[in-house]
Protein backbone atom coordinates (compact mmCIF):
# COMPACT_ATOMS: atom_id res chain seq x y z
CA UNK A 1 0.00 0.00 0.00
CA UNK A 2 1.35 3.24 -1.38
CA UNK A 3 1.91 5.79 1.62
CA UNK A 4 0.09 9.20 1.14
CA UNK A 5 1.61 11.19 4.09
CA UNK A 6 4.84 10.97 6.13
CA UNK A 7 5.25 12.15 9.58
CA UNK A 8 5.30 11.68 13.44
CA UNK A 9 3.32 10.60 15.97
CA UNK A 10 4.06 12.86 19.03
CA UNK A 11 3.94 10.44 22.24
CA UNK A 12 5.14 13.23 25.12
CA UNK A 13 8.38 13.20 24.46
CA UNK A 14 8.50 10.34 22.51
CA UNK A 15 8.24 10.82 18.63
CA UNK A 16 7.57 8.10 16.56
CA UNK A 17 8.26 8.65 12.62
CA UNK A 18 5.24 6.97 10.80
CA UNK A 19 3.82 6.54 7.61
CA UNK A 20 -0.19 7.17 6.45
CA UNK A 21 -1.81 4.36 4.66
CA UNK A 22 -5.63 4.87 3.44
CA UNK A 23 -7.15 1.57 5.18
CA UNK A 24 -10.22 1.64 3.11
CA UNK A 25 -11.02 1.60 -0.68
CA UNK A 26 -14.12 2.59 -2.92
CA UNK A 27 -15.26 -0.66 -5.05
CA UNK A 28 -17.89 1.24 -6.66
CA UNK A 29 -18.66 1.58 -10.10
CA UNK A 30 -17.97 4.58 -11.71
CA UNK A 31 -19.39 6.26 -14.86
CA UNK A 32 -18.60 8.65 -17.67
CA UNK A 33 -20.22 11.50 -18.80
CA UNK A 34 -21.25 11.24 -22.91
CA UNK A 35 -23.36 12.54 -25.87
CA UNK A 36 -26.08 10.57 -26.30
CA UNK A 37 -25.98 11.44 -29.99
CA UNK A 38 -22.74 10.43 -30.90
CA UNK A 39 -21.00 8.78 -27.84
CA UNK A 40 -18.71 11.09 -27.24
CA UNK A 41 -17.02 11.79 -23.92
CA UNK A 42 -18.15 14.58 -21.92
CA UNK A 43 -15.32 16.85 -19.75
CA UNK A 44 -14.86 19.76 -18.06
CA UNK A 45 -12.15 22.18 -18.72
CA UNK A 46 -11.12 24.73 -16.46
CA UNK A 47 -11.94 28.14 -18.22
CA UNK A 48 -10.73 31.52 -17.39
CA UNK A 49 -13.78 33.71 -16.97
CA UNK A 50 -11.77 36.99 -17.72
CA UNK A 51 -10.15 35.48 -21.22
CA UNK A 52 -12.13 32.67 -21.53
CA UNK A 53 -9.82 30.47 -22.87
CA UNK A 54 -8.74 27.07 -21.16
CA UNK A 55 -5.88 27.41 -18.40
CA UNK A 56 -3.35 24.68 -17.37
CA UNK A 57 -3.15 23.33 -14.24
CA UNK A 58 0.11 24.78 -13.62
CA UNK A 59 -1.18 28.21 -13.99
CA UNK A 60 -4.09 27.73 -11.09
CA UNK A 61 -3.64 28.42 -7.52
CA UNK A 62 -6.16 29.22 -5.13
CA UNK A 63 -8.32 32.09 -3.80
CA UNK A 64 -10.61 33.39 -1.15
CA UNK A 65 -13.95 35.04 -2.11
CA UNK A 66 -15.24 37.65 -0.34
CA UNK A 67 -18.93 38.06 0.45
CA UNK A 68 -18.91 40.94 -2.24
CA UNK A 69 -17.57 38.81 -5.09
CA UNK A 70 -13.90 39.74 -5.04
CA UNK A 71 -11.13 37.51 -5.34
CA UNK A 72 -8.34 37.28 -2.36
CA UNK A 73 -5.20 35.21 -3.94
CA UNK A 74 -3.55 32.66 -0.96
CA UNK A 75 -0.83 31.06 -2.62
CA UNK A 76 1.17 28.24 -0.88
CA UNK A 77 3.19 30.47 0.96
CA UNK A 78 1.07 31.72 2.94
CA UNK A 79 -0.12 28.67 4.23
CA UNK A 80 3.30 27.15 4.25
CA UNK A 81 4.03 30.18 6.96
CA UNK A 82 1.10 29.79 8.99
CA UNK A 83 2.02 28.79 12.26
CA UNK A 84 0.29 25.20 12.93
CA UNK A 85 2.73 22.95 14.88
CA UNK A 86 0.60 19.77 13.58
CA UNK A 87 2.31 20.41 9.81
CA UNK A 88 3.72 16.56 10.37
CA UNK A 89 2.91 15.50 13.32
CA UNK A 90 0.17 13.80 14.85
CA UNK A 91 0.02 14.93 18.21
CA UNK A 92 -1.76 12.85 21.14
CA UNK A 93 -3.54 15.59 23.55
CA UNK A 94 -5.60 12.33 25.65
CA UNK A 95 -6.76 9.04 25.88
CA UNK A 96 -10.19 8.73 26.80
CA UNK A 97 -12.39 5.24 26.77
CA UNK A 98 -13.65 4.41 23.40
CA UNK A 99 -17.68 4.74 23.93
CA UNK A 100 -16.64 8.56 24.31
CA UNK A 101 -16.46 8.77 20.60
CA UNK A 102 -19.76 9.52 18.87
CA UNK A 103 -19.91 7.17 15.81
CA UNK A 104 -21.14 10.56 14.05
CA UNK A 105 -18.01 12.16 14.40
CA UNK A 106 -15.96 9.09 12.52
CA UNK A 107 -14.56 9.94 9.17
CA UNK A 108 -11.75 8.66 7.10
CA UNK A 109 -9.58 5.63 8.11
CA UNK A 110 -6.00 5.23 7.85
CA UNK A 111 -3.61 2.89 8.65
CA UNK A 112 -0.06 4.23 10.97
CA UNK A 113 2.96 2.18 10.10
CA UNK A 114 5.88 2.66 11.40
CA UNK A 115 8.70 4.00 9.39
CA UNK A 116 12.19 2.62 9.48
CA UNK A 117 13.79 0.14 12.04
CA UNK A 118 14.34 2.80 14.95
CA UNK A 119 10.81 3.38 14.91
CA UNK A 120 9.65 -0.13 15.90
CA UNK A 121 10.29 0.22 19.44
CA UNK A 122 8.76 3.01 20.21
CA UNK A 123 5.49 1.94 17.89
CA UNK A 124 5.65 -0.99 19.62
CA UNK A 125 5.14 0.65 23.46
CA UNK A 126 2.36 3.01 21.94
CA UNK A 127 0.58 -0.09 20.11
CA UNK A 128 0.76 -2.07 23.57
CA UNK A 129 -0.16 0.98 25.96
CA UNK A 130 -3.29 1.32 23.89
CA UNK A 131 -4.53 -2.51 23.97
CA UNK A 132 -3.88 -2.48 28.17
CA UNK A 133 -5.25 0.50 28.83
CA UNK A 134 -8.26 -0.09 26.55
CA UNK A 135 -8.57 3.69 25.25
CA UNK A 136 -8.31 5.41 22.24
CA UNK A 137 -5.66 8.37 21.91
CA UNK A 138 -7.47 11.70 20.63
CA UNK A 139 -5.00 13.35 18.82
CA UNK A 140 -4.70 16.53 16.15
CA UNK A 141 -3.07 16.64 12.80
CA UNK A 142 -2.87 18.65 9.84
CA UNK A 143 -3.51 17.28 6.27
CA UNK A 144 -4.35 18.36 2.61
CA UNK A 145 -4.18 21.92 4.11
CA UNK A 146 -6.04 21.70 7.32
CA UNK A 147 -5.75 21.11 10.88
CA UNK A 148 -7.71 18.05 11.37
CA UNK A 149 -8.50 15.87 14.51
CA UNK A 150 -8.07 12.22 14.81
CA UNK A 151 -8.32 9.03 17.32
CA UNK A 152 -5.93 6.08 17.10
CA UNK A 153 -7.16 2.62 18.40
CA UNK A 154 -5.26 -1.01 17.75
CA UNK A 155 -6.44 -3.19 15.03
CA UNK A 156 -4.95 -6.74 15.55
CA UNK A 157 -1.01 -5.47 15.66
CA UNK A 158 -1.36 -2.40 13.75
CA UNK A 159 -2.51 1.26 14.97
CA UNK A 160 -5.21 2.81 13.08
CA UNK A 161 -6.31 5.92 12.73
CA UNK A 162 -9.64 7.64 11.97
CA UNK A 163 -10.13 10.83 10.93
CA UNK A 164 -12.79 12.62 13.75
CA UNK A 165 -14.85 15.89 12.22
CA UNK A 166 -14.53 18.91 14.65
CA UNK A 167 -17.62 19.06 17.53
CA UNK A 168 -19.09 21.90 15.64
CA UNK A 169 -19.49 19.92 12.78
CA UNK A 170 -21.83 17.44 13.59
CA UNK A 171 -25.42 18.75 13.47
CA UNK A 172 -28.22 18.75 16.00
CA UNK A 173 -30.98 16.24 15.22
CA UNK A 174 -33.32 19.24 15.20
CA UNK A 175 -37.24 18.56 13.61
CA UNK A 176 -36.15 15.24 12.58
CA UNK A 177 -37.96 13.30 14.98
CA UNK A 178 -41.60 12.67 14.65
CA UNK A 179 -43.68 15.49 15.92
CA UNK A 180 -46.65 13.86 16.51
CA UNK A 181 -46.92 12.02 20.16
CA UNK A 182 -47.03 8.20 19.45
CA UNK A 183 -47.66 5.63 22.23
CA UNK A 184 -46.36 1.99 21.33
CA UNK A 185 -47.91 -0.78 23.33
CA UNK A 186 -45.99 -3.55 25.19
CA UNK A 187 -47.48 -6.22 22.66
CA UNK A 188 -46.08 -4.58 19.68
CA UNK A 189 -42.58 -4.14 21.44
CA UNK A 190 -43.09 -8.22 21.93
CA UNK A 191 -43.62 -8.94 18.41
CA UNK A 192 -40.60 -6.22 17.49
CA UNK A 193 -38.44 -8.06 20.10
CA UNK A 194 -39.69 -11.45 18.12
CA UNK A 195 -38.72 -10.25 15.00
CA UNK A 196 -35.27 -9.47 16.29
CA UNK A 197 -34.16 -12.85 17.45
CA UNK A 198 -35.60 -14.26 14.42
CA UNK A 199 -33.71 -12.01 12.06
CA UNK A 200 -30.84 -13.25 14.28
CA UNK A 201 -27.15 -12.22 14.34
CA UNK A 202 -25.06 -11.94 11.31
CA UNK A 203 -21.15 -12.25 9.95
CA UNK A 204 -20.46 -9.03 8.50
CA UNK A 205 -17.63 -10.61 5.92
CA UNK A 206 -20.39 -12.61 3.72
CA UNK A 207 -22.26 -9.31 2.67
CA UNK A 208 -21.65 -8.16 0.22
CA UNK A 209 -22.79 -5.41 -3.07
CA UNK A 210 -25.55 -7.44 -4.92
CA UNK A 211 -26.25 -4.50 -7.47
CA UNK A 212 -22.39 -3.78 -8.07
CA UNK A 213 -22.69 -7.07 -8.92
CA UNK A 214 -25.79 -6.59 -11.39
CA UNK A 215 -24.14 -3.55 -12.95
CA UNK A 216 -20.79 -5.80 -14.09
CA UNK A 217 -22.77 -8.56 -15.48
CA UNK A 218 -25.16 -5.97 -17.21
CA UNK A 219 -21.95 -4.17 -18.31
CA UNK A 220 -20.37 -7.65 -19.08
CA UNK A 221 -23.44 -8.90 -21.46
CA UNK A 222 -23.19 -5.39 -23.05
CA UNK A 223 -19.81 -5.59 -24.19
CA UNK A 224 -20.06 -8.76 -25.39
CA UNK A 225 -22.96 -7.41 -27.59
CA UNK A 226 -25.79 -10.15 -26.07
CA UNK A 227 -28.71 -8.28 -24.65
CA UNK A 228 -30.01 -7.55 -20.63
CA UNK A 229 -32.61 -9.69 -18.74
CA UNK A 230 -35.08 -7.94 -17.17
CA UNK A 231 -34.98 -8.61 -13.38
CA UNK A 232 -38.43 -7.72 -11.38
CA UNK A 233 -37.65 -4.38 -9.71
CA UNK A 234 -38.72 -3.89 -5.90
CA UNK A 235 -41.57 -2.89 -4.89
CA UNK A 236 -42.06 1.27 -4.59
CA UNK A 237 -42.55 2.75 -1.34
CA UNK A 238 -45.96 3.62 -0.67
CA UNK A 239 -46.34 7.15 1.19
CA UNK A 240 -46.14 7.81 4.35
CA UNK A 241 -49.93 8.76 5.04
CA UNK A 242 -50.98 5.45 4.77
CA UNK A 243 -52.51 3.96 8.03
CA UNK A 244 -51.27 0.01 8.34
CA UNK A 245 -51.74 -2.56 10.73
CA UNK A 246 -48.71 -2.34 12.52
CA UNK A 247 -49.60 -5.80 14.46
CA UNK A 248 -50.45 -7.37 11.31
CA UNK A 249 -47.04 -6.39 9.10
CA UNK A 250 -44.86 -7.23 12.41
CA UNK A 251 -46.54 -10.98 12.49
CA UNK A 252 -45.63 -11.14 8.65
CA UNK A 253 -42.49 -10.25 9.29
CA UNK A 254 -41.79 -12.65 12.17
CA UNK A 255 -43.32 -15.50 9.76
CA UNK A 256 -41.23 -14.38 6.66
CA UNK A 257 -38.21 -14.24 8.74
CA UNK A 258 -38.92 -18.20 10.13
CA UNK A 259 -39.32 -19.25 6.54
CA UNK A 260 -36.28 -17.86 5.62
CA UNK A 261 -34.23 -18.85 8.13
CA UNK A 262 -35.56 -22.56 7.15
CA UNK A 263 -34.87 -21.88 3.78
CA UNK A 264 -31.38 -21.23 4.19
CA UNK A 265 -30.75 -23.99 6.29
CA UNK A 266 -31.22 -22.64 9.70
CA UNK A 267 -33.71 -24.95 11.35
CA UNK A 268 -31.83 -25.98 13.68
CA UNK A 269 -31.31 -22.76 15.50
CA UNK A 270 -33.28 -21.54 18.02
CA UNK A 271 -35.49 -19.04 16.43
CA UNK A 272 -37.83 -16.76 18.64
CA UNK A 273 -41.56 -17.66 19.46
CA UNK A 274 -44.50 -14.98 19.40
CA UNK A 275 -46.37 -15.27 22.23
CA UNK A 276 -50.25 -13.15 21.38
CA UNK A 277 -51.30 -11.57 25.01
CA UNK A 278 -54.69 -12.07 23.88
CA UNK A 279 -54.74 -15.88 24.22
CA UNK A 280 -52.84 -16.25 27.79
CA UNK A 281 -54.97 -18.16 30.28
CA UNK A 282 -55.73 -15.59 32.94
CA UNK A 283 -57.66 -18.41 35.18
CA UNK A 284 -55.68 -18.00 38.73
CA UNK A 285 -53.61 -20.73 39.93
CA UNK A 286 -54.95 -22.79 43.08
CA UNK A 287 -52.53 -22.39 45.81
CA UNK A 288 -52.54 -25.77 48.07
CA UNK A 289 -54.23 -25.55 51.73
CA UNK A 290 -51.79 -24.92 54.77
CA UNK A 291 -50.92 -28.59 56.28
CA UNK A 292 -52.32 -28.52 60.08
CA UNK A 293 -48.98 -30.16 61.55
CA UNK A 294 -47.00 -26.89 60.06
CA UNK A 295 -49.59 -24.97 62.00
CA UNK A 296 -49.46 -27.36 65.28
CA UNK A 297 -45.61 -27.22 65.17
CA UNK A 298 -45.63 -23.48 65.30
CA UNK A 299 -47.34 -23.42 68.23
CA UNK A 300 -45.46 -25.50 70.51
CA UNK A 301 -42.48 -23.23 70.56
CA UNK A 302 -45.10 -20.88 72.01
CA UNK A 303 -46.30 -22.96 74.91
CA UNK A 304 -42.76 -24.07 75.81
CA UNK A 305 -41.98 -19.85 76.06
CA UNK A 306 -44.51 -19.38 78.09
CA UNK A 307 -43.78 -22.53 80.49
CA UNK A 308 -40.20 -21.48 80.22
CA UNK A 309 -41.16 -17.63 81.36
CA UNK A 310 -43.92 -19.37 84.28
CA UNK A 311 -41.17 -21.25 86.01
CA UNK A 312 -38.59 -18.32 85.78
CA UNK A 313 -41.34 -16.46 87.61
CA UNK A 314 -41.51 -18.73 90.60
CA UNK A 315 -37.84 -18.89 90.69
CA UNK A 316 -37.43 -15.31 90.92
CA UNK A 317 -40.22 -15.06 93.61
CA UNK A 318 -39.22 -18.15 95.72
CA UNK A 319 -35.59 -16.37 95.97
CA UNK A 320 -35.92 -13.53 98.28
CA UNK A 321 -37.47 -16.73 100.79
CA UNK A 322 -35.25 -18.66 100.43
CA UNK A 323 -32.73 -15.78 101.35
CA UNK A 324 -34.20 -15.09 104.34
CA UNK A 325 -34.13 -19.02 105.54
CA UNK A 326 -30.55 -19.33 104.86
CA UNK A 327 -29.39 -15.84 107.35
CA UNK A 328 -31.72 -17.30 109.74
CA UNK A 329 -29.44 -20.30 109.80
CA UNK A 330 -26.05 -18.44 109.72
CA UNK A 331 -27.67 -16.47 112.76
CA UNK A 332 -28.60 -19.16 114.53
CA UNK A 333 -25.28 -20.90 113.98
CA UNK A 334 -23.36 -18.79 115.13
CA UNK A 335 -25.18 -18.35 118.37
CA UNK A 336 -24.48 -21.97 118.81
CA UNK A 337 -21.14 -21.86 118.53
CA UNK A 338 -20.73 -19.16 120.83
CA UNK A 339 -22.72 -20.81 123.97
CA UNK A 340 -20.44 -23.93 123.04
CA UNK A 341 -17.38 -21.55 123.59
CA UNK A 342 -18.58 -20.13 126.67
CA UNK A 343 -19.05 -23.69 128.36
CA UNK A 344 -15.96 -25.34 127.11
CA UNK A 345 -13.13 -22.24 128.59
CA UNK A 346 -14.02 -23.41 132.54
CA UNK A 347 -13.13 -26.77 131.73
CA UNK A 348 -9.78 -25.85 130.65
CA UNK A 349 -8.51 -24.06 133.23
CA UNK A 350 -9.40 -26.24 135.47
CA UNK A 351 -7.84 -29.08 134.34
CA UNK A 352 -4.59 -26.83 133.88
Amino acid sequence: MRSIWNGAISFGLVSIPIKLVNATENHSISFRQIHLEDGGRIRYRKVCELEEKEVPGAEIGKGYEEADGSIIPITEDDLSQLPIPTARTIEIVAFVPADRIDPLQMDTAYYLSANGVPAAKPYTLLREALKRSQKVAIAKFALRGRERLGMLRVVDDVIAMHGLLWPDEIRAPEDVAPDTQVTVRDAELDLADALMDTLGEVDLDSLHDDYRDAVEEMIAAKASGGGTEETPSAPAAEGGGKVIDLMAALESSVRAAKEARGASGDEGEDVAEVTHLASRSRTPEKRAPAKKTTTAKKSEPAKKSTAAKKSTAKKTASTPKKQAASAKKSTSTATTKKTTAKKTAPRKRASA
